[in-house]
C-alpha cells in the first residue's frame, strides 16, 4: 500500500540546525541545512509507516493521532484512505511569570 497525502510540516531554526516537525504524526527530526532536514524527514515518516505496518497496528495508531479513515467506493484514484487532522496555526499573547 503507499499512502500519498499532504502533510503539514513546521520547518525552524535553532541555532546551527533546523527542525522539522509534524503535528499529523508527531515526529521530529533534524539536519545541519534545508535540504538535509527534508530528506531526513521524508526518510523517518517512511519508517514510521513501515514500523506500523510491521506490526499492525497503523489503524490504532493513526486513529490515536486523529487520523480519519476515508470509506465508501466514491474515492477517487487521487483520495488516500487516510486523511491526516487539520491543523490551524495561530499565534497567542501569553504573560508568563519569569524570574
Amino acid at each position: 500500500m503507499k499512502l500519498n497525502t499532504a502533510l503539514p510540516v513546521n520547518i525552524s531554526r535553532h541555532g546551527r540546525l533546523y527542525v522539522a516537525y509534524t503535528p499529523a504524526l508527531d515526529l521530529s527530526t533534524s539536519g545541519k541545512s534545508l535540504a538535509e532536514v527534508k530528506r531526513r524527514f521524508g526518510e523517518i515518516v517512511t519508517l514510521f509507516f513501515e514500523e506500523l505496518q510491521e506490526a499492525g497496528t497503523l489503524h490504532d495508531v493513526l486513529t490515536e493521532l486523529g487520523w480519519q479513515k476515508q470509506t465508501g467506493t466514491l474515492l477517487s484514484k487521487s483520495s488516500a484512505p487516510w486523511q491526516p487532522p487539520r491543523v490551524t496555526n495561530s499565534t497567542f499573547q501569553v504573560s508568563v511569570p519569569v524570574a
